[in-house]
């Protein structure tokens, strides 16, 4: 049977190009006047996504007509499709569409998706009768391609120890992030970074995959560094993020995400690619989902689609994926939890369902160390969570931070990225969820970052008035990559947030680092004085570190460099500074360091606590003891002659 023909012109375009496109329909049976055409572009309305077109004739740019021959051009119609964030072009044939000949569709000076894909498909739907009884499509495949090389992304460990080798991958990329060859034949790249060995006089071409991995590289020198590359066809310089090289160390900074998504690739429905996206693409180190747990957003079928996807990816030393989804429960008492199981194959627990309708239920049925439960967007009005019934067996980190603002205070104490809107539909702050207000109340937790949402209660922000920041990104620090690793560094709190970029942090107390809980009987100087030491690694100049102690500034320091290390002593009587417990527990002091560049990114330290326990004397004995006979002073004797 002879089958219609679908083709574009040209049928491979480089990613956000602005051109003229051609959808070349050859039916294989006559089509007659009056038939219905339905052109989708399959655009979810994004700014990566496919520039949807206009219909008006009279502008001469990013417009759609149709051609047939014989006949004048004509004309579509926007059709709006509900739950669908972009119209669907309807047209009515004007003439009689014999077999063998060609109808095509046009976008004129229209740009291009900013993405890579191959198969990108269009669809033509028809309808010979004229009735817009649509069925099966026809399907249009365009290429989308890396554009002109304009970045070299180069990713790195964050910390690494003196001597010890270490592989680096660099990324080709055009403007919009895609991989690309797409340079000057004989483009080279020259690599060097300070500290300069003699022997390391690398130049790399630019391969066709658009990235490669360079391999033993070393420091011999402790210090801070960063990898430069330059483009030895135009002198543009590209510079990794900071590495900082210790004499000795046992441990690493893995990054990653506990919640949020793609905006580039849908998260649920669309699992398996991004968690492509995530690992080889933004490359993450680990990676939890985040759909809520409603039957609309999640259902059965599709949970299990992403239980089996998380399991098949999770590698260790590579990529470590968690299982985890959103649960949404009363405002003040319970709010928003992202919820991560320590193992694969875990049911989704649902608010709709008896046994697990509320948070206790849900705590009591669990099994110790199962579950990882981060209490999120604490500060939103209307979904916050005030820290009275907390738990800390399964609530050992809090989300500080995500796209959609931070909830460490209010803005009027110092929140440099509020949960606030500029009109009046949107989420604003309150009080209730204010996480420094929290650790006042003895509630006991470290610090993670989420990133960019738009589902569940976060769905309509995007198009409403709600200000929108950066993803953030969670630093782990553990001992190495594997889930059990990473899941017992953030139960042991060790662990930072910022704001999405990869600043270094190191945070410490007597030794301490943070996370940690010490004590006056085993530390008795922390009455007198603590000793508070760090570092910090930007990405660009570090405008401000703040000390914060028992939710106030105890001291700011204005280092005006990329990297600083500080050591400062609180000599404060700890009688005087103590924040009296609500409970049994003795009186505490809690700190934590917040780091600002001078690009307004932020990075957040988990906090350290002292508790300070009083000496016990112990009490009287009910008899003196006996003293003790004195012993007969011996008598003198003269020496015999």
């Amino acid at each position: 049977m002879r089958r219609s023909i679908c083709f574009c012109e040209p049928n491979s375009v480089l990613a956000g190009s602005v051109s003229t496109w051609k959808f070349c329909y050859t039916t294989a049976a006559t089509l007659p006047k009056g038939a219905a055409l339905r052109f989708d572009l399959a655009s979810m309305g994004r700014d990566i996504d496919w520039e949807v077109p206009q219909t008006n004739p009279k502008e001469k740019t990013n417009l759609i007509w149709a051609e047939m021959e014989g006949t004048k051009a004509f004309n579509a119609t926007a059709v709006e499709v509900p739950d669908s964030f972009a119209p669907v072009f309807d047209f009515i044939l004007p003439a009689e569409l014999k077999t063998g000949e060609t109808l095509t569709i046009f976008l004129g000076q229209n740009r291009a998706q900013t993405t890579v894909m191959r198969r990108r498909p269009f669809n033509l739907y028809i309808d010979p009768k004229g009735k817009k009884d649509f069925k099966e499509a026809e399907v249009f495949t365009m290429d989308i391609r890396g554009n002109v090389l304009t970045n070299i992304r180069i990713i790195a460990p964050s910390i690494v120890s003196k001597n010890k080798r270490f592989d680096v991958i660099v990324r080709f990329e055009d403007q919009f992030g895609n991989l690309t060859s797409n340079a000057p034949e004989g483009t080279l790249i020259d690599l060097s970074y300070e500290h300069l060995r003699e022997n390391l006089n690398w130049k790399l071409f630019i391969p066709e995959t658009g990235f490669i991995t360079l391999p033993n590289l070393y420091f011999n020198e402790a210090g801070v560094y960063k990898i430069q590359l330059r483009n030895m066809q135009n002198g543009d310089k590209f510079y990794s993020y900071p590495i900082k090289c210790f004499s000795e160390l046992n441990y690493a900074i893995y990054w990653g995400l506990l919640h949020g998504e793609s905006d580039r690739v849908d998260s649920t429905e669309n699992i398996e690619n991004c968690l492509r996206h995530f690992r080889d693409e933004k490359s993450l180190q680990f990676f939890a989902t985040s759909s809520f747990e409603s039957v609309e957003e999640t259902p059965q079928d599709l949970w299990k689609t992403i239980s089996t996807y998380i399991a098949e990816f999770n590698e260790d030393y590579r990529f470590d994926t968690f299982l985890g989804f959103q649960w949404c429960g009363d405002p003040k008492t319970e709010g928003l939890r992202q919820i991560i199981y320590s193992k694969d194959a875990k049911p989704i627990l649902r608010k709709k369902d008896a046994k697990t309708n509320t948070l206790k239920k849900i705590y009591k049925g669990v099994v110790q160390k199962e579950i990882l439960a981060i209490p999120s967007f604490t500060m939103a009005k209307g979904f916050q969570f005030d820290f009275e019934d907390f738990t800390d067996d399964v609530e050992r980190v809090v989300e500080i931070y995500n796209a959609w603002g931070s909830s460490e205070c209010l803005a009027k104490e110092g929140n440099l990225r509020p949960i606030t809107t500029t009109g009046k539909s949107g989420i604003s702050e309150t009080e209730e969820g204010s996480i420094r207000k929290a650790l006042l109340n003895n509630r006991r937790f470290g610090f993670v970052a989420g990133g960019l949402d738009d589902r569940g209660i976060f769905n309509g922000l995007f198009e409403g008035d709600q200000i929108q920041y950066s993803p953030g990104l969670t630093a782990i620090i553990s001992i190495e990559q594997t889930r059990e690793a990473l899941l017992q560094a953030l139960i042991n709190r060790h662990c930072y947030a910022t704001t999405g970029e990869r600043i270094i942090l190191g945070f410490s107390i007597a030794g301490a680092n943070m996370g940690s809980e010490l004590n006056t009987k085993a530390k008795p100087g922390l009455v007198l004085n603590r000793h508070i030491t760090g570092y910090v690694a930007g990405s660009c100049e570090i405008q401000e570190v703040l000390i914060i102690r028992n939710g106030k500034p105890f001291k700011t320091l204005y280092p005006k460099t990329n990297h600083f290390e500080f050591a400062l002593d609180d000599t404060d009587h700890l009688n005087g500074v103590e924040v009296s417990s609500k409970d049994e527990r003795p009186p505490f002091v809690y700190y934590y360091a917040r780091v600002l560049q001078s690009n307004g990114h932020i990075a957040w330290s988990s906090p350290i606590w002292i508790d300070h326990i009083a000496e016990v004397k112990a009490p009287p004995s009910a008899a003196p003891a006996a003293a003790a006979a004195p012993t007969p002073a011996k008598k003198k004797t003269k020496p015999k002659k």
